[in-house]
């Protein structure tokens, strides 16, 4: 799966980088291709965060279903 992200350079030279559909998932890298590169980490990080997340719910009784938009 492929997600948009944004590229800022701060004042300093460092490369930013958000995810905005993944809130607070965020990475940087000394260079683009380094905060490319991070916030693939980050991404992959944060999608096994919800999987258990999602996991400790079912366990706790509540529903997860998915949903078509």
């Amino acid at each position: 799966m492929s997600y948009a992200v944004v590229l800022d350079k701060n004042d300093e030279g460092r490369w930013t980088v958000t995810c905005p559909v993944l809130p607070g998932c965020i990475s940087e890298g000394d260079t683009k291709e380094d905060a490319l590169r991070n916030i693939k980490d980050a991404i992959h990080l944060y999608l096994r965060s919800v999987k258990k997340e999602l996991a400790l719910l079912k366990h706790k009784g509540k529903q997860v279903v998915q949903v078509s938009a």
